[in-house]
């Protein structure tokens, strides 16, 4: 009888985790590397919100909370809802967990059964698919194309509802690539959704406020209220408020979905820590001033980046409309060789080579499902990004 589960076949270690860690053991061994794997900004986390959590300490607020939140930041999620997405929902409606992934597995657990299949676009976040294997599902991948800027077409989707579909998993502005979805673009995928009223829409808004330009954001529920009573839409303080350590999302939906993930989280780890809990009441409810000033950061920096890579040989470099990366193509450098002498054949070879000729960490496409591609994120400064570009021209150039 083997020990280990049989779910852990179907599972593979985080790539961006693995990257972030290699970048960090070459660097301990007195490489000079820039690792571009991590997706955290680099902004300290505001100082009325680290505020709020030494005033939540000093006032004795480190007990034990509520399965799904204190009451307090039950309100303010609810209030963000309504203030910024124009939805309704009770505190009730509301659940607050150890960061977004966590409020991911148990949706997925409180929910998926054997055979249930979830339709997820490529590129998709690494944790997506691993997270639906192991609650017993069936990840349905459907590839995006880059002359699309990496967005599914309703047509698509229609395509790979089955019976068996049960979830839907929306990510916009998306995590690799950037693509953020106007409103007219999720609409056509709305409209494809209220016909299949068996499926439900799962959307990751992580990086809600992190849209450049001109471009608006919107969520499914928002754009097509008819998917109000399936729609999980999940969010969280990581990405726009610089609170990645902090470990706090959250997420609104139908009663009895929240009652049942309640119901899990109570038996895993109960309420997530009261400190960042009162940390992120300060984030949702106080100064967004920040935001705007970080965006404008994160612009230049996309800007920065989308230039310099387009002018390496064989990379193509498309401009995203969000989040904090990009997801260029390498297809015109492989099957070249590299200055070690190795022939790349894969974006995971492009990354490997790069790593060790130039000392840049960044993550191959393959891992988020679709190449030749790799992932930068541009959460560092602009020095950094820099001369990372300029070792990325260097190596192009150098494969013949």
């Amino acid at each position: 009888m083997a020990f280990l589960a049989d779910a852990l076949s179907r599972v593979k270690p985080s790539a961006t985790i693995a990257v972030s860690q290699k970048a960090r053991d070459l660097k301990a061994k007195g490489r000079d590397v820039i690792g571009l794997g991590a997706g955290e900004p680099d902004f300290d986390t505001p100082d009325n919100i680290k505020k709020a959590a030494i005033d939540a300490i000093n006032r004795g607020e480190t007990k034990y909370t509520p399965v799904a939140g204190i009451p307090e930041l039950r309100a303010a999620i609810v209030a963000k809802f309504k203030r910024e997405n124009n939805l309704d929902y009770t505190a009730a409606q509301t659940i607050v967990g150890t960061g977004g992934k966590q409020i991911l597995f148990n949706a997925f657990m409180a929910t998926m059964n054997a055979g249930d299949e979830v339709i997820i676009p490529a590129p998709y976040w690494v944790s997506y698919p691993e997270m639906v294997s192991l609650c017993g599902g069936t990840p349905v991948f459907v590839s995006t194309k880059q002359e699309n800027n990496f967005k599914l077409t309703a047509e698509d989707l229609e395509k790979a509802i089955t019976p068996k579909t049960k979830w839907f998993i929306f990510n916009s502005p998306s995590n690799p690539s950037g693509a953020a979805y106007s409103h007219d673009e999720l609409k056509a995928l709305t409209d494809v959704l209220v016909k299949h009223d068996h499926v439900w829409v799962l959307t990751d808004d992580m990086y809600e406020h992190l849209t450049y330009g001109d471009f608006k954001f919107a969520t499914p529920v928002e754009v097509e209220p008819k998917l109000y009573d399936r729609t999980l839409t999940m969010n969280g303080v990581s990405k726009a408020y610089a609170m990645t350590g902090w470990r706090i999302g959250y997420a609104a939906g139908p009663l009895n979905l929240i009652k049942a993930m309640d119901m899990i989280q109570g038996q895993q780890t109960s309420g997530a820590c009261s400190i960042a809990q009162w940390a992120a009441v300060e984030a949702l409810n106080g100064t967004q001033d920040f935001i705007p000033e970080n965006k404008k950061i994160f612009e230049g920096r996309r800007d920065l980046v989308v230039s310099m890579l387009n002018q390496a040989s064989g990379i193509v470099c498309p401009k995203p409309e969000g989040a904090f990366y990009v997801y260029p193509s390498c297809a015109g450098l492989i099957g070249k060789t590299a200055p070690s002498g190795k022939v790349i054949e894969t974006d995971e070879d492009f990354v490997s080579e790069l790593l060790e000729t130039e000392g840049v960490a960044v993550v191959h496409g393959s891992a988020f499902g679709l190449g030749p591609n790799f992932r930068i994120s541009y959460a560092t400064s602009e020095e950094l990004l820099e001369e990372a570009c300029k070792r990325i021209q260097r190596f192009a150039a150098a494969c013949k």
